[in-house]
C-alpha cells in the first residue's frame, strides 16, 4: 500500500494486483507494464516471442482485465484529481468503486478530477482495460458505413476503430497479440490553485541573429486566484505572480537571447540545447530548446517541386530510417534500450529517423534523446495503411489527441514535420468498397486529415505540416509510389513487385521516405525463438516469424537471381542479409548521386519490434545486421558511389558531399582477380562542390576483364575514406576461389578483443558473428590476398578475465561452397 509522502502528490506507480474479470487469472503486475509480460512473468503463458507461441497466447486479448491496488490518503481537503497517459485503450476508471474515467484513446493525457471519490485513510483504485478486440467488433457495427482495415496488416479485425498503436494487431513485421495494459504515469494530484497544462515554445529568429523565444504557460483552474509562476532559461530567472480564473488561463513569456548557439543535425554542426524551466510552488516543467530555423522546401521545377528540408539556412540531405515502437510489449522496453538504438542510428550517419505512424507518439525521453545526438524527427500522426472513421466522436477524440501531443512535442528541436499519416490516400484504393465509392471514403479521409491539419497548426503555427506520406503535395491525391517528381516516395516495385535492385535506378525521388528489402533476422537471435529442428525457412517456426505474405519465397528468389544457393541454413541467413545491404545500397547510391534534385533517402526499417523476418537493419535486441554496417558506409557524409550505365558500357562515379565545404577526393581504382589478387588500374581526383553530387570519373567496361571485379578505395581531404567493388554482372556468375579466412582473438587491456581477420585469396561480405552479444568495430567488409584486417569487438556484458568469445566468419564463398 503506497504511503503518502509529499501531500500534494502520490505516484501511483508500482505493484498492482491483476486480474481477468471472469476470475480465472489473479497476479501481480507492475505499473507501467503490460498485461501480456506480467502474464509471462507469472508462469500462466508462455513466451510469445518463441517458437509457435503467438498463437498460443491468443486468448489474452480477448478478455477483459483489471489492475488494482490500494493506497492511503491523510487529507483529502480540496480537489484532487488522477494524472494518468498511456493507458490501452477502452479503459474504465473507478475509485472507491465509482467511476471516476472512461478511457478510449492511447494517444491522450487523461486527468479526471476523483474529488468525491476519496476518502480519508486507505482508497482502492481499479482500472478495467476491456478487450480491444472485443471493442473494435462494437465500434464497427455503430459506424454509418463500414470502415476497412488492411487485412495483410491487421490479421485481429477492426484495429482502425480505435486510437491505439495499429500495429498492435499485427502487421507484416509484427506479432499480433493486441496487448493492453498502462505504459506511463499514474499518479494522484491536488489541484493547488491550478496545474500546468501545457508549456509550448515559439521561436522568432531576428537578422541580426538574435533569438527571442516566445514561451506560452497554459495553466487549469477550477477558481480563480493568484500563482506565482518562474519561468527560467539561459541563466535569467523571472517570477510572475498569474492571474488565473477557472478554466484555462494562457500566459506568455519572452525571453531574448542575444548570441544564440544554433541547434544542427547530425553531420552538419553542434547540437546546441537550453533548458528552459517553468515552475510553481507543486510542478515543474522543463523543455529542451534547440534554437533552429527548419523550412521545407517544395518550391517549382522543371521535374516537378522540389521536396527539401533547409536547417538554419542550409539544406540538408536527410539520411536515415524508419521507426517502430522499440518492442512489441512495452515492458521489453526502456529509455537505455531505445538509447542504444537511435545511438546506433547516429553511429551510422544517419541524421533523420521518421516515427512511422502504426506506433506511438514516443515518450518524452525519446525525443530527448534525438535531440541530443542531432536526428532530425519526421513525426507521423497515428494514421497507418487502413481507412477511418470520420463521425464527429471519433473526430472528436482525434481533436484532443492532436492538441495535446503537438503541445507536448513541439518544442523539440529535433521534431521538423509532422505529417497526417502514412499511406492513407493509397488505402483508398485498396478495398472494394472504397473503389466502388470513392467519393465517400475521400470526403471521409478529408475530413480527418483537414481536423488534423487545423488542431496541429492551431497548436504550433508555425510547424511544418505535410498531409500524407506518400504525397506529391497538398491536396494531390495521385500514386506516389510510382510518381517521383514531387513530394515525397515510397518505392516498393523492388520488394512488393519483384523487380530487380537495378529497377532502383529507374526513378529519381525528391525525397524516398520508404523503400525497403527484407532479409532474415540474425542467426543468434534466431536461436533464441527456434530449435535447431526448426532452423528451415520452410518450417513452421520460421515461417511463423515471417509476417510478410511471400516474403521467404521473395527473400528465396532474389538469391537465385544474383547468387548461387547457400549450402546450409546458416548461410542462407547470412546471404539474405547481403542482398538486403545490397538492395539498399543500390538505391541510396544512385539517389545520393542525384543531389540536391533528391534530398533524403529513409529506408524501413530500422529496429525490430520480436524476432522476426523483416526490412529492418537491426536485429531485434539492436545488434548490427549487414545492412547497418554497410549503411554506415553509404550514408557517410563524403563518399563515392559507383553508377553503372548499361547503354554505354561504363561505371561512372560521383563524389557526394553533404558537407557545407568544398573536398578534395583521390580514388585509387584497381581491379580484382577471383583468386584475390589486386591489379591497379588507374588513379583520379576530384572536387566535390559543398551539398551536391558531383560526377568526375568513369570506367569503361571493356577494361573489366571477364571474371574481374573493379574495386576502388577513397581518401578525401577531410579525412573521411572508403571503398568498395563493382561486379558487372551477377555475383552467381562469378567462380570465386576459395578465400581461406583466418581468425585470432585476443582480450584487450580496456576489456575488448581484438579480432585479426586474414585472408589467403579474395573474401567478400567478411562477416563475423558470435553467440555472444557486442559490437563490431567495422564487419561485412571486403579482403584481397594477403589483407588482414583488425576488428575490435566490444562486449555487451564482459567476460571473466581473458576469457574471449568464440567467432566464426563468413563470406560469399563459403557459404555457396
Amino acid at each position: 500500500m503506497t504511503q503518502q509522502a509529499d501531500p500534494s502528490t502520490l505516484d501511483l506507480a508500482g505493484s498492482w494486483q491483476l486480474a481477468s474479470t471472469d476470475g480465472s487469472h489473479s497476479l501481480s503486475m507492475p505499473v507501467p507494464g503490460d498485461v501480456h509480460s506480467a502474464l509471462l512473468s507469472a508462469g500462466r503463458i508462455p513466451d510469445p516471442y518463441a517458437g509457435r507461441n503467438e498463437v498460443e497466447v491468443q486468448w489474452v486479448a480477448h478478455k477483459d482485465w483489471v489492475i488494482e491496488r490500494r493506497f492511503s490518503l491523510e487529507e483529502v481537503s480540496g480537489r484532487w484529481y488522477l494524472d494518468i497517459d498511456y493507458l490501452d485503450t477502452i479503459a474504465t476508471v473507478e475509485v472507491n468503486d465509482k467511476v471516476v474515467l472512461e478511457a478510449d484513446n492511447c494517444f491522450r493525457r487523461w486527468r479526471p478530477d476523483v474529488s468525491k471519490a476519496l476518502r480519508s485513510g486507505e482508497n482502492t483504485i481499479r482500472i478495467t482495460i476491456h478487450s480491444a478486440i472485443a471493442a473494435g467488433v462494437e465500434l464497427q457495427a455503430q459506424q454509418p458505413f463500414y470502415v476497412p482495415y488492411h487485412p495483410g496488416n491487421s490479421p485481429i479485425a477492426n484495429g482502425n476503430m480505435l486510437r491505439k498503436p495499429q500495429c498492435h494487431f499485427g502487421w507484416d513485421w509484427n506479432i499480433a497479440i493486441a496487448p493492453l495494459g498502462l505504459y506511463g504515469t499514474i499518479a494522484l494530484k491536488r489541484l493547488e490553485t491550478a496545474r500546468i497544462e501545457h508549456v509550448v515554445t515559439r521561436q522568432i529568429h531576428q537578422e541580426g541573429g538574435g533569438v527571442d523565444l516566445h514561451v506560452k504557460l497554459v495553466l487549469h483552474a477550477e477558481e480563480p486566484g493568484v500563482l506565482p509562476v518562474h519561468f527560467s532559461f539561459d541563466g535569467e530567472r523571472v517570477r510572475l505572480d498569474c492571474g488565473v480564473r477557472a478554466g484555462e488561463t494562457v500566459i506568455h513569456h519572452v525571453f531574448h537571447v542575444a548570441n544564440p548557439r544554433l541547434w544542427w543535425p547530425a553531420g552538419s554542426g553542434d547540437q546546441a540545447l537550453y533548458t528552459l524551466d517553468v515552475e510553481t510552488s507543486a510542478e515543474r516543467v522543463s523543455r529542451q530548446i534547440g534554437l533552429r530555423i527548419v523550412e521545407l522546401l517544395t518550391t517549382p521545377d522543371d521535374a516537378g517541386s522540389r521536396f527539401a528540408f533547409r536547417i538554419n539556412g542550409h539544406e540538408i540531405f536527410c539520411r536515415g530510417a524508419n521507426w517502430i515502437p522499440a518492442d512489441a510489449l512495452f515492458s521489453r522496453t526502456s529509455p537505455e534500450k531505445t538509447e542504444a538504438l537511435l545511438k546506433a542510428a547516429a553511429d551510422a550517419n544517419m541524421n533523420m529517423i521518421r516515427v512511422w505512424g502504426g506506433g506511438f507518439y514516443e515518450h518524452d525521453w525519446f525525443y530527448d534523446i534525438c535531440d541530443r545526438l542531432g536526428l532530425l524527427v519526421w513525426q507521423d500522426f497515428m494514421f497507418a495503411c487502413n481507412l477511418y472513421p470520420c463521425t464527429d466522436a471519433f473526430l472528436e477524440n482525434v481533436a484532443a489527441e492532436v492538441d495535446y501531443q503537438v503541445n507536448r512535442l513541439s518544442s523539440h528541436p529535433s521534431i521538423v514535420l509532422w505529417c497526417g499519416d502514412n499511406e492513407l490516400v493509397g488505402a483508398l484504393t485498396w478495398f472494394d468498397v472504397s473503389r466502388n465509392n470513392r467519393d465517400r471514403y475521400l470526403v471521409a479521409y478529408d475530413r480527418l486529415n483537414r481536423l488534423v491539419e487545423q488542431r496541429m497548426k492551431n497548436a504550433a503555427p508555425d510547424a511544418l505540416w505535410w498531409p500524407s506520406s506518400p504525397a506529391s503535395g497538398y491536396l494531390d491525391y495521385g500514386d506516389a509510389w510510382h510518381a517521383d517528381g514531387s513530394g515525397d516516395m515510397h518505392y516498393w516495385s523492388v520488394w512488393h513487385e519483384n523487380k530487380s535492385f537495378d529497377d532502383y535506378r529507374s526513378v529519381r525521388p525528391r525525397f524516398c521516405s520508404e523503400f525497403g528489402f527484407q532479409s532474415y533476422t540474425s542467426l543468434p537471435v534466431i536461436r533464441g525463438f527456434a530449435a535447431e529442428k526448426d532452423m528451415n525457412i520452410a518450417s513452421p517456426v520460421i515461417e511463423l516469424h515471417q509476417k510478410n505474405a511471400g516474403g521467404n519465397e521473395r527473400i528465396a528468389g532474389t538469391m537465385f537471381r544474383y547468387f548461387r544457393f547457400p549450402t546450409n541454413f546458416a548461410n542462407f541467413v547470412y546471404l539474405s542479409q547481403v542482398q538486403q545491404a545490397l538492395a539498399i545500397k543500390t538505391a541510396v547510391d544512385f539517389w545520393r548521386s542525384l543531389k540536391p534534385h533528391c534530398m533524403g533517402t529513409l529506408y524501413w526499417q530500422l529496429n525490430d519490434t520480436w524476432p522476426v523476418a523483416s526490412w529492418a537493419s537491426l536485429d531485434y535486441g539492436g545488434s548490427w545486421k549487414v545492412l547497418h554496417y554497410i549503411a554506415r558506409r553509404f550514408f557517410q557524409p563524403v563518399s563515392v558511389v559507383a553508377i553503372p550505365d548499361a547503354k554505354r558500357n561504363l561505371v561512372r562515379f560521383s563524389i557526394v558531399n553533404d558537407t557545407a565545404d568544398p573536398v578534395d577526393v583521390d580514388v585509387n581504382f584497381f581491379l580484382l582477380s577471383l583468386s584475390g589478387e589486386r591489379t591497379p588500374l588507374r588513379t583520379a581526383s576530384g572536387v566535390g562542390s559543398p551539398d551536391r553530387a558531383t560526377t568526375f570519373a568513369s570506367i569503361d567496361g571493356a577494361d573489366i576483364p571477364p571474371q574481374s571485379l573493379l574495386a576502388w578505395s577513397f581518401v578525401a581531404s577531410n579525412g573521411m575514406s572508403g571503398e568498395g567493388h563493382h561486379v558487372g554482372g551477377t555475383y552467381k556468375a562469378l567462380d570465386l576461389e576459395p578465400s581461406g579466412l583466418t581468425l585470432a582473438a585476443e582480450p584487450l587491456a580496456d576489456g575488448t578483443v581484438e579480432i585479426t581477420v586474414k585472408a589467403a585469396g579474395l573474401a567478400l561480405f567478411v562477416m563475423l558473428e558470435s553467440e555472444t552479444p557486442g559490437r563490431y568495430s567495422d564487419n561485412a567488409f571486403d579482403l584481397a590476398a594477403g589483407e588482414v584486417r583488425r576488428i575490435v569487438f566490444t562486449l555487451a556484458t564482459p567476460l571473466a578475465d581473458g576469457e574471449v568469445p568464440q567467432f566464426r566468419a563468413y563470406d560469399l564463398h563459403s557459404c555457396q561452397a
